[in-house]
């Protein structure tokens, strides 16, 4: 099937009414088949204050979509046999050696028991006890009071390892699935591996050979006056992907460019510390559609986008947020994998891979229409609207 021109022509009222309800303040789009660019749009304001556009060029967070990335850069030294995916994170991490985990029911975090230590591919996956801070439950609340989030400016990667094995896992490894940050973690053992930092990796293994220049983990200076600012229709924490908008203004300003703290960030997150350009993040998402484009192997990433869960995400019993539906979806290296449509109710192909990150950005291959679709815009939490469902209905309304 190809898509028709005149049905795309209604991303753009789509995009607008977001623009005209101060939902968004600017966003774009931009859709390839078969390699070939068939739709691009970009409207309203990167900057609210200087009235500056959301153009082609503008910067972003890319937050979650990071992940996606690290998956790659650590299924390179897989596929050279530096590591192999059932290994026990302690082997390159020893403060992992001796975890525990919080026994089911427990009401206070010292009622635990001792676990297996996690696999690199529990870690991948989202089944190694990890959490993430605005989860609910013991284990995210203690990370919030201690500030462990992985942030630009929360210290080191290695430091912030450290500090997350004092705690106990929120569940044994293997036995549910919650959204955490083992993509973190999986960073500071890709820099371990290699004995380089994850910036330079990225650089080196991904970034270069695909000339996606505009990507990284601090905004260049030949970027700063094209860096959008983040925005939130909270009144209170940004990042609180369980909370809802209040009456008040819709738009309220979060980060900018001037003092961002990706501007000179501490900690290079793999789970959510790259800023880069809409047409970078299409250069990767098309070499994984491609089947790695030289990156890995046709093999490895078919491998990577395949389902590696034992059935779809809602069946491991998640409590936590995810950047997809969990029924009709599974997951696999990086990133979510379609296993019925249907069930889902999402408009979708079967294998579909994506992922999206904190600030609503979202992309998806679809291989069986060979269509990548790559949506930016920059409010935060991605919970407060549908839009990425929405996107997915448009295109697949325009297959005829």
């Amino acid at each position: 099937m190809t898509l028709d021109k005149d049905r795309l022509e209604r991303v753009r009222g789509w995009a607008q009414r977001y623009v005209d309800a101060r939902t968004f303040a600017g966003l774009s789009v931009l859709i390839l088949q078969d390699g070939d660019e068939v739709f691009f749009d970009a409207r309203g304001l990167r900057d609210l204050e200087s009235e500056a556009p959301f153009e082609r060029d503008t910067v972003v967070r890319l937050y979650s979509m990071t992940k996606p990335i690290t998956s790659l850069a650590l299924m390179t030294l897989v596929e050279e046999g530096h590591l192999h995916l059932d290994a026990p994170l302690s082997r390159f991490l020893p403060e992992f050696a001796a975890p525990q985990a919080l026994i089911p029911g427990a009401s206070h975090l010292d009622q635990v028991a001792p676990c297996a230590v996690p696999t690199l591919h529990q870690l991948l996956t989202h089944r190694s006890g990890l959490s993430y801070a605005f989860n609910p439950g013991l284990v995210p609340a203690e990370m919030a009071a201690r500030d462990l989030t992985f942030a630009p400016r929360a210290g080191t990667l290695a430091e912030g390892c450290r500090r997350l094995a004092e705690l106990p896992l929120a569940f044994a490894p293997g036995t549910r699935w919650e959204y955490s940050v083992g993509i973190d973690v999986i960073g500071r053992v890709i820099e371990v591996v290699t004995g380089q930092s994850l910036a330079e990796v990225f650089q080196q293994r991904i970034f270069d050979p695909l000339g996606m220049s505009e990507t990284g983990f601090v905004v260049a200076e030949n970027q700063a006056d094209r860096f959008a600012t983040l925005y939130t229709p909270l009144p209170g924490d940004a990042m609180d992907l369980n909370a809802t908008a209040t009456e008040g203004d819709s738009l309220r300003f979060v980060d900018g460019p001037s003092g961002s703290p990706f501007l000179d960030p501490t900690c290079l997150s793999g789970g959510g510390g790259l800023v880069g350009t809409i047409d970078d993040y299409a250069r990767f998402a098309e070499a994984m559609r491609r089947g790695g484009q030289g990156i890995v192997s046709r093999a490895t990433a078919a491998f990577m986008m395949r389902n590696h869960l034992p059935g779809d995400i809602a069946a491991l019993g998640p409590s936590s947020f995810a950047e997809q539906p969990m029924r009709g979806v599974g997951f696999g290296i990086g990133g979510a994998v379609v296993l019925n449509a249907g069930i889902s109710g999402v408009p979708g192909s079967v294998g579909d891979f994506s992922w999206g990150g904190m600030a609503s950005t979202f992309f998806w291959i679809d291989p069986v229409h060979d269509l990548t679709t790559v949506m930016f815009t920059q409010l935060s939490p991605s919970s407060a609207t549908p839009a990425r469902a929405e996107l997915k209905a448009l295109v697949h309304g325009a297959l005829m």
